[in-house]
């Protein structure tokens, strides 16, 4: 095995069979935050190049892009106008669809992909905590050509 990273290692060592970054649409596409573009972009290939390590130790790796999430700064905006939040996650629905993959005996076949949390819900057939169904945010974040 090549060097691993610190999560790698303590998944070794502890028997833990899944690591799950959470990255985002930023990491394909960023409206002007250079950074965050970048440092979105780092943790998927994070997550590639750990699932090629611990794969054979029946670790999976996966990044994970939720959609617009209602965190405090998001509501505050959105009471002010700024945002829209009708197809907006709550932090629980993220939660839900970490707990969904925790719990899928193959999910190592998911290893070194990147994952949409609204995609995960509808395959694993789970909704947020107001019984909503978010649509994936996919086909609005396609790579600047």
């Amino acid at each position: 095995m090549g060097r691993v990273t610190l999560a790698g290692r303590v998944a070794l060592v502890t028997g833990a069979s899944r690591i799950v970054h959470i990255s985002s649409f930023a990491s394909i596409r960023s409206d002007g935050d250079i950074a965050l573009g970048v440092a979105k972009g780092a943790t998927d290939r994070l997550a590639a190049e750990t699932a090629g390590e611990l794969r054979d130790h029946n670790v999976a790796v996966v990044s994970l892009y939720p959609g617009l999430v209602r965190t405090e700064s998001v509501v505050a905006a959105a009471e002010g106008g700024f945002i829209d939040l009708s197809n907006s996650e709550s932090p629980q629905f993220v939660g839900r669809a970490v707990a969904a993959l925790a719990a899928d005996p193959n999910v190592l076949e998911r290893t070194g992909r990147v994952l949409v949390v609204a995609e995960v819900a509808e395959e694993y057939g789970f909704t947020d905590v107001d019984g909503a169904t978010p649509q994936s945010l996919r086909g609005h974040y396609e790579p600047r050509k």
